[in-house]
């Protein structure tokens, strides 16, 4: 006799402290639900992972994986005006129904981190545009 998997997800936000609509994303059966799969855990172990980037194909890599199996838009591009520092790069995660409010201040903190950590990646975005070539 077989069970069915219980995939674990993420608790709902208390009541007025975010903007997620977890419950009513939960409630529609028909809606992408991946996100649901972001456990408080697991958002830790993203976080750590978005720290640890090596190089731009490395962050490109985890862009896509966080689209394929969760759901969340990122992007990246260097800033309208001068870039002095990784602030100047713009870093949005893309609004989505379930995406807890801390989550998406989290995420591109966390790849800010990395690309201070490994200023190389930040070189490689800035080449990507043809900055430097």
């Amino acid at each position: 006799m077989s069970f069915p998997v219980q995939i674990p997800i993420r608790v709902p936000c208390p009541p007025g402290a975010c903007i997620c609509e977890h419950d009513a994303l939960l409630a529609d059966s028909m809606a992408d639900q991946r996100i649901l799969r972001l456990t408080r855990e697991e958002e830790k172990r993203l976080l750590q992972r978005l720290e640890q980037i090596t190089s731009l194909q490395d962050l490109r890599h985890v862009e896509q994986r966080m689209y394929e199996q969760l759901g969340i838009r990122v992007r990246i591009e260097p800033g309208a005006s001068e870039v002095r520092t990784v602030r100047g790069i713009q870093i949005e995660v893309l609004p989505m129904r379930g995406l807890c409010s801390k989550t998406r201040q989290a995420i591109p903190a966390a790849i800010r981190r990395g690309m201070e950590r490994t200023p190389e990646v930040a070189f490689e975005l800035l080449d990507e545009g043809g900055l430097f070539g």
